[in-house]
């Protein structure tokens, strides 16, 4: 692969780059003959008629066309899919150990696993949540998904994600985003790897709005990264794999499809930094809303109501006075999935380690257990309390979230998770009455 040297920055900015100079043409975007004998091709991620501010798609001028390859055919898959309605939806408290590492070579494909989500890609809203654990590369085949984008949030070792569009590294605590219909192969460069997967089927991922916040803080858009073009002019025997209707299919390429050589638009991968995150919080009193928390949301027809918000909890300061500072108690409308990317989350004394998940759906009470609300409650507020080497997320959505029959049969669920609030003790003394 014609590897870029860097990344273009933005986020949903107009690109221009190609890997051989010459080749995007100039005042149109399809003439007659494309340079070097390429192929221009339009990839639309959103409607045609979308407003100007919203509509997002690329021209790519590539050596074959993404039509070349042969029938597919349904690909059978043990642990990936979108089958939410396995089980009946449930109100308790659920925890996961994090899924081991394979003892047999994996690639990123076969070693996805579907824990939860809602709606599907019928119903274009909801979202798929997944595990991913592989120890080694994609070898002589590709994928793209039909159904939603992909955030790829790695936890354990480095990721090359070779895109139609060009080549994105992450490591943990940086996330991936794939748009819809987008092919990519994902190296594994560690040896081994693991991490969680967003699959929305939703509204595409932007930032939010910043309200009286103002200009500044939390994401911002200039530390979006967007590869440079590089290609493959590569061929052999491949396969294409799709997901498309919450189902896999397989295909016979006989070329690398990474052949894009030149594009132009607004609809390509990116990658994220969350160190990068300016976080802001409470300066005078009571722990803020976790939206102040957000990096990525995926809007909804109801306004202020996500169909997901991707959400962190990185390294900061708490100083807020005569306040309990970690997470409240809390019940809420939306349903929350948490993962842990390093370090220790600040409401949870143990049990959620770094690979685990959580999953506290609409309405269901949660919040610290019993010695974390032991230890802020009779905490010195005169000093600051450092939350440092830690990052946590959270995919919260507007709809119930469904763990799937799997995750409910999994030896990684945690079946004394409940157990954690056991411990909190009565202190009501009746208003002091004799």
């Amino acid at each position: 692969m014609n590897v870029p040297s860097h990344y273009q920055s933005g986020f949903t900015n107009e690109f221009a780059t190609e890997a051989i100079e010459g080749t995007l043409p100039v005042g149109q975007n399809s003439p007659q003959r494309v340079a070097h004998g390429l192929y221009a091709e339009q990839l639309s991620g959103t409607a045609f008629t979308a407003p100007r501010h919203a509509n997002r798609r690329s021209w790519l001028y590539r050596i074959r066309p993404a039509a070349v390859h042969e029938p597919f055919r349904p690909l059978a898959h043990a642990t990936f899919h979108n089958r939410f309605d396995e089980a009946p939806a449930t109100p308790n408290q659920l925890r996961w150990d994090p899924l081991p590492l394979p003892d047999v070579p994996t690639d990123f494909i076969d070693g996805l696993t579907t824990l939860a989500g809602n709606g599907g890609p019928a119903e274009q809203a909801g979202v798929g949540i997944h595990l991913y654990a592989a120890n080694r590369s994609m070898q002589g085949r590709f994928f793209y998904d039909a159904d939603g984008e992909l955030l790829i949030v790695p936890q354990q070792g480095r990721l090359r994600l070779a895109t139609e569009l060009g080549v994105i590294e992450i490591e943990p605590q940086e996330i991936a985003v794939i748009p819809r219909g987008v092919r990519f192969r994902v190296d594994v460069i560690d040896g081994e790897a693991r991490g969680y997967v967003c699959e929305n089927f939703g509204a595409l991922l932007r930032l939010p709005e910043l309200g009286p916040i103002g200009s500044n803080c939390l994401a911002n858009t200039r530390d979006f990264l967007t590869p440079c073009a590089a290609y493959e002019d590569v061929d052999g025997a491949f396969e294409l794999v799709a997901k498309f209707q919450g189902a896999l299919w397989s295909a016979k390429i006989d070329h690398s499809p990474l052949d894009v050589v030149a594009w132009h638009g607004n609809y390509a991968p990116y990658k994220y930094d969350l160190r990068r995150f300016n976080t802001i919080g409470s300066i005078s009193y009571d722990h803020p809303d976790p939206s102040i928390f957000t990096v990525l949301t995926s809007p909804s027809d109801t306004a202020g109501t996500a169909n997901v918000d991707f959400a962190i909890f990185p390294p900061r300061w708490l100083v807020a006075q005569h306040t309990f500072r970690p997470p409240w108690f809390h019940r809420n409308v939306a349903s929350e999935f948490m993962g842990l990317i390093a370090g220790v989350y600040d409401a949870k004394a143990e049990g959620f380690v770094p690979g685990g998940a959580s999953l506290h759906n609409c309405m269901s009470g949660h919040g610290p257990d019993a010695a974390t609300f032991e230890k802020a409650s009779n905490a010195d507020l005169s000093k600051a309390d450092v939350i440092g080497g830690t990052m946590a997320f959270m995919f919260e959505t507007r709809k119930v979230i469904r763990p799937t029959a799997q995750a409910l049969a999994s030896p990684q669920l945690q079946g004394d998770y409940y157990t954690c609030w056991q411990g909190i003790a009565k202190h009501f003394d009746g208003g002091n009455k004799p």
